[in-house]
């Protein structure tokens, strides 16, 4: 019995360790295989059975994912994130400029759209946008990275690990927005400053000669189609109607259709993603069942000491993991608490390149055109932008009301 259960420490404590780092060394797995192997192991050894494994799955979150997917999917085969950051490129053609708008632009849109999709789309679109500017690219990627972490913060729809407190959490999309989008402004604020710091060419408010501008495409009967369908999803959500629901709803409406087949639309979801989040219900169900979290709630009795511990686990085992490692330890209507955990996940994400999937999306889209973005480089303003945005959400939660 006691080797058993050693082995199922040891189960336990190689998945998070696999989580954490994305791989296990010689072997071809990624997170969402570490996360369903762990599981499956996990339940061979019967720490719990394949029933209570598959209820520990919270449906909600599964469905307000793939629906969201479903419609980011449309969205980038209408051509609408193109003509997004297009337009936003109408504002200005500085370099100092063009750092405020992709800050601001892909801040907003990572708040009303998943914050990893803004960053796959984006990445090749900044380049190619620097490419013609002659522009160093490394502070624009950085500007991108952060600037979908930050901006996500903000609502309940902008990344996974808010999508996972929406299911946990009794606080409506809007009641959530207006207590981290001032949080989010600041955070893209301080991003921008600290960019300023560290590459001072991009202070520069001179206007370039070069035309920024994109060629795209747009399919207009999609485009009006898919717009309206958001509309009205982002009115459900802002009128408090179920997420899952909803966000089911709405991407059930842009399936039935006879402009773009239905594997285009399957081969953009991030299945791993959806397996990776199974796997990992399943495993924070056994380790509530094993009551292997006592170690956290003594530095989780203090607001601040759950910041910090938040911030840490964030970077240890990544932060949608870590959402589901301490959402237990929190009172059901201890509001103040469901933000720090939203906020403090989120924003410890800028932390290293490892501390968010969007951040490692950037930085492989970007080696793979040839312009590496290393982990040097990316902690000189990843630290102290986690450091100072952490204490703003800090002080905001606690003690602006």
């Amino acid at each position: 019995m006691e080797l058993k259960q050693i082995l199922i420490d040891l189960v336990i404590i190689l998945t998070y360790i696999g989580l954490g780092i994305g791989n296990f060394p010689g072997l071809r797995m990624n997170r969402a295989t570490i996360a369903l192997v762990g599981a499956a192991t996990l339940i061979t050894l019967q720490v719990l059975t394949l029933e209570e494994a598959w209820k520990a799955i919270d449906a909600n979150t599964i469905v307000f994912l793939l629906s969201m997917m479903i419609l980011n999917a449309n969205l980038a085969y209408s051509g609408f994130f193109q003509l997004a950051l297009n337009s936003l490129l109408h504002l200005t053609r500085s370099p100092f400029g063009l750092l405020c708008v992709l800050t601001f632009g892909s801040g907003l849109l990572s708040a009303l759209f998943l914050n990893d999709t803004i960053a796959l789309i984006f990445t090749p679109l900044v380049l190619q946008l620097t490419q013609r500017l002659n522009l160093n690219p490394i502070p624009y990627l950085l500007a991108l990275a952060a600037a979908t972490n930050c901006g996500s913060v903000a609502t309940l729809s902008g990344n996974p690990q808010n999508i996972l407190i929406a299911s946990f959490a009794p606080i409506s999309y809007l009641e959530f927005a207006r207590a981290l989008t001032p949080i989010a402004v600041i955070s893209l604020g301080l991003q921008i400053g600290l960019l300023c710091l560290l590459y001072p060419e991009v202070r520069s408010t001179k206007p370039s000669p070069h035309s920024p501008l994109f060629r795209y495409r747009i399919y207009k009967p999609l485009l009006r189609k898919t717009l309206i369908i958001t509309i009205g999803l982002l009115i459900a959500f802002a009128l408090g109607l179920p997420l899952g629901e909803s966000a089911l709803t709405a991407a059930a409406l842009l399936l039935i259709t006879r402009r773009i087949k239905p594997q285009k639309v399957f081969l953009q979801i991030d299945w791993n993603l959806l397996i990776m989040f199974s796997g990992l219900f399943v495993l924070t169900y056994a380790t509530q069942k094993l009551k292997l979290l006592a170690a956290l709630t003594p530095p989780s009795n203090s607001p601040l000491k759950f910041l910090a511990v938040t911030a840490i686990l964030s970077n240890l085992i990544s932060n949608v993991p870590a959402v589901l490692v301490l959402h237990p330890l929190i009172e059901k209507t201890d509001i103040s608490a469901w933000l720090l955990l939203a906020a403090g996940s989120t924003l410890a994400g800028n932390l290293t390149l490892f501390g968010s999937v969007a951040n490692l999306i950037v930085a492989e889209a970007a080696s793979s055109l040839g312009y590496p973005l290393g982990f040097k480089e990316h902690l000189r303003f990843g630290f102290p932008l986690t450091l100072l945005t952490l204490i703003v959400a800090y002080l905001a939660i606690n003690f602006v009301k």
